[in-house]
């Protein structure tokens, strides 16, 4: 909405009385014992209910022999950790003018109802609007799977219609990747489709894995996982076993997926991976080992990179592979005889994030595609780089079928003078890829920012060849994400929070972020609501529904259901248009999947009218029927999806299907960056020292931790259940530590140890293994952030001991990938661990 408009919209609000009730209770019909198919980003899954409760949970359909433990454990999703009620902090409850923001996290909690903290809410948010401070609602997480409670997008949806609000810019996954992706090869890649799996295993002769762990992050999807991942990799692993594809795994730790393919182990220092790519970029020019044709006919800026890598370049040094060696901590003669290897067979770089998660990750992917443009196999089959094979199930083919429509924060109406909703749906059209890259303002900052943005209102940072400024928050509206352990130096963020007058979180349990609000409203999980979802980001294997399986819990509402309270507490004109003139979400999930048979009765059409429809074929059955049979619908690939090779159109013809880049081919240089001028981004991909790695630790810090995606959940989520017991260390977040550096540190697995610098500390438990190289210990991130007195964590939260800077000016991405730690045997008291008890609730 326009400012003007919500201005005169804003006046009228304080003539608006507190409502007697809030609108109709969203409830939907539940069974009392039977099973229910539902999904979640783990997979299809099928539930047992007795006595109108959830008491088993497994996978609908197997597709693989790989065992994904995720999908047994939503009776605990259900039950544990619940925020029941509505709470008020107390010192915010006695005056939210003055709320003893210091308290956040210790303060009691007053348990509200709902009418009354809606109408707190709301008067809240329009004292800020009154008073023109910011409004932060960029929420940002791994929230529940469906196409219509999807809590960032009504959140969004929400403060669009009352005055617009303050987002996020990217992620946290790959803030880097997605922003120099678009310079170099003209789109983000890490979100596109891959060449196809059976196109790999039927041409490639070497499958790199670099800085990847599929069979850990394989369990997830962004939708809900097609579950198909895995059987690529099991055939993958057969292929390995007939002697047909050799697999390497080029990471500082022996994962899970290096163990089940018994794969090649190269272990590099962490954040060196650009420096030994330079020794074998050295190593290919000196050998005349280098596809001219491909980089004269596909590229430019190959020549000014050469002289980099010559010692002709902006310092001076040359990048032989002793240069590398140096600072990968690998032998030479393992870095020559990859490049070697690679420039001798059909060679798919699979690429992980993990290495763009770090001080100038911008470096990492461009590097990847340099390197593979020097062995001229782009675009070919079985040859080329991947940048999500490891997420969502990328590089399975994609099917012809429906494709779903979703809430969308924009709303595409108009309105007039008396701010009646007019024109067309805002949920008809769903913007394509990841929402939380769609614009849904044009307010927003880096995601990664936050605390920054908190610290330094008025501050103005670079970004990507554009100027932002801070706005100064006072009111931050958090839904389905967890901060408190995403968000790097945890700590900091701890003072960055004390900033706004007033933080509201929704949210289905007692998370760490949620314990750090001034206003908690229950929301139901998934389990507890209808919804609907694709299966596969990259597949659209099918549809599934998504219907509840029990009753809410205590007085917890769905997310569309509180911010449909809240626009009918801004008036009914807001409500209507909020909502579509009363829709319910079972009306959503019905308009999404008709919209979706729509197409797939198209395809069924020209089916028939060339002979290819079999008799009886019936794929996409009216809604009624769908939803009462309580089953996923199916479709299939198509034979030009199982060929597919990325990049083979612009190999063919590189001017009629040019990139989206300035010049259309791959630019080794951008000039685009080079006119930005920024210090932490150079024109090409470059060597530039971490502000922490091996090359720089000292004796107190003499120690770099990584912190990847953990394997038994996803980020945070299941933190909270009874998972964790079965890879917890002595109760605590287990860190890995290599054998020989325990043995010197007398550590044995089991034991409790401190890990810190001087940004904080933590307890975990060891895990004592060859598996991790020597000198790296590894935290995953995710574990839930248990401050003691001091803010430092109880249970083993990674974050507090990461780094809260930008990659580069350029994409402004979190470096959690760079950190030095200390370690030593804890000898102290050992403190309860009190993360997944509910807080302190006043009597």
């Amino acid at each position: 909405m326009k400012r003007r408009s919500f201005l005169k919209l804003g006046a009228s609000l304080s003539i608006i009385p507190m409502l007697p009730g809030c609108a109709a209770s969203n409830a939907v019909e539940h069974i009392k014992d039977g099973e229910v198919i539902t999904a979640a980003h783990w997979g299809t899954l099928k539930l047992t209910v007795k006595d109108g409760k959830v008491v088993k949970s497994e996978p609908y359909k197997k597709r693989s022999e790989i065992y994904n433990a995720l999908q047994y454990y939503t009776p605990d999703m259900i039950y544990k950790s619940r925020v029941k009620y509505p709470y008020v902090r107390k010192s915010y409850l006695e005056n939210p003018n003055n709320p003893k923001p210091e308290l956040r996290g210790k303060d009691e909690w007053v348990r509200v109802s709902y009418e009354k903290a809606i109408a707190l809410i709301a008067e809240e948010l329009k004292k800020t609007r009154m008073a023109k401070k910011g409004v932060f609602a960029g929420s940002y997480g791994w929230k529940s799977s469906g196409n219509v409670h999807n809590s960032v997008v009504l959140l969004q949806r929400f403060m669009n219609l009352t005055g617009g609000f303050v987002g996020g810019l990217g992620d946290y996954s790959t803030g880097a990747s997605q922003i120099i992706m678009p310079h170099v090869v003209g789109s983000l890649e890490v979100y596109e489709q891959q060449t196809s799996w059976p196109n790999i295993l039927e041409n490639s002769k070497i499958v790199v894995i670099w800085g990847a762990n599929p069979i850990a992050t394989l369990r997830i999807s962004w939708t809900a996982s097609d579950e198909m991942g895995h059987h690529y990799f099991e055939k993958l692993k057969q292929k390995a076993q007939e002697g047909k594809i050799k697999i390497i795994s080029i990471d500082p730790q022996y994962n899970e997926t290096a163990e089940y393919l018994n794969a090649e182990w190269i272990a590099p220092n962490p954040n060196t991976d650009v420096a030994m790519m330079l020794g074998m970029a050295h190593h290919l020019i000196k050998k005349n080992k280098v596809a001219k044709d491909f980089l004269e006919d596909y590229t430019t800026g190959y020549e000014e990179f050469k002289k980099y890598v010559l010692g002709k370049g902006f310092d001076k040094v040359e990048k032989t592979p002793k240069w590398a060696s140096k600072i990968c901590g690998l032998d030479e003669k393992v870095i020559t005889a990859l490049a070697d290897r690679f420039y001798a067979n059909p060679t798919m770089l699979m690429s992980g994030w993990g290495m763009q998660r770090a001080h100038h990750g911008e470096q990492p992917h461009w590097m990847l595609v340099t390197l593979a443009c020097m062995l001229g196999q782009i675009g070919t089959k079985g040859g080329g780089f991947g940048l999500s094979y490891h997420y969502s199930n990328g590089g399975v083919p994609t099917c012809k079928g429906g494709v779903l429509g979703g809430i969308n924060a924009s709303l595409f109406g108009n309105w007039d003078k008396d701010y009646k909703f007019l024109g067309a749906s805002a949920s008809q059209t769903k913007d394509g890829g990841a929402e939380w890259l769609s614009a849904a303002t044009d307010n927003a900052i880096p995601v990664a920012r936050i605390a920054d943005m908190l610290q330094n209102p008025g501050k103005t940072i670079n970004h990507n060849g554009k100027k932002i400024t801070y706005e100064d928050i006072d009111f931050i509206y958090w839904v389905g994400g967890n901060p408190f352990c995403h968000h790097q130096n945890t700590k900091n963020l701890v003072k960055a929070w004390q900033k706004p007058r007033t933080i509201v979180v929704n949210e289905i349990y007692w998370t760490p972020t949620a314990k750090m609000a001034d206003i908690v409203m229950p929301a139901t999980s998934e389990y507890e609501r209808d919804d609907i979802t694709m299966l596969g980001d990259y597949s659209n294997l099918g549809i599934a529904p998504m219907k509840a399986a029990v009753a809410a819990v205590g007085e917890s509402r769905d997310d569309y259901q509180i911010f449909s309270d809240l626009a009918l507490y801004y008036g009914k004109n807001v409500y209507n248009a909020y909502t579509e003139n009363g829709k319910k979400p079972l009306d959503f999930v019905k308009q999404f999947y008709d919209g979706a048979k729509k197409q797939v009765d198209a395809v069924d059409e020209v089916k028939k009218q060339t002979g290819e429809m079999e008799e009886n074929e019936f794929s996409a059955p009216d809604f009624d029927v769908f939803w009462k049979e309580n089953k996923p619908i199916y479709f299939e690939s198509t034979q030009e999806a199982e060929e597919f090779t990325r990049f083979a159109d612009f190999l063919e013809d590189p001017v009629l299907e040019a990139l989206g880049t300035p010049s259309g081919l791959i630019e080794i240089y951008s000039k685009t960056i080079e006119g930005f001028n920024y210090e932490g981004c150079k024109a090409h991909p470059a060597w530039l020292e971490p502000i922490e790695y091996l090359g720089n630790a000292t004796p107190k810090a003499p120690f770099h931790m990584i912190s990847p995606h953990p394997t038994d959940r996803l980020h945070s989520q299941l933190c909270h259940t009874s998972l964790r017991d079965t890879y917890a260390q002595s109760g605590h977040e287990p860190v890995w530590i290599n054998d020989q550096d325990a043995k010197k540190l007398g550590i044995k697995t089991g034991d409790l140890v401190r890990v810190f610098n001087e940004r904080g500390s933590v307890i975990a438990g060891a895990f004592v293994t060859n598996r991790v190289k020597k000198s790296v210990v590894k935290l995953c991130e995710g574990g839930w952030y248990d401050p003691d007195e001091n803010g430092n964590c109880k249970y083993g939260s990674a974050n507090v001991l990461t780094i809260d800077m930008p990659t580069s000016e350029l994409a402004n991405g979190n470096i959690s990938h760079t950190a030095l730690v200390n370690i030593e045997k804890y000898t102290g008291t050992v403190p309860a661990i009190t993360a997944f008890s509910d807080p302190k609730i006043a009597k």
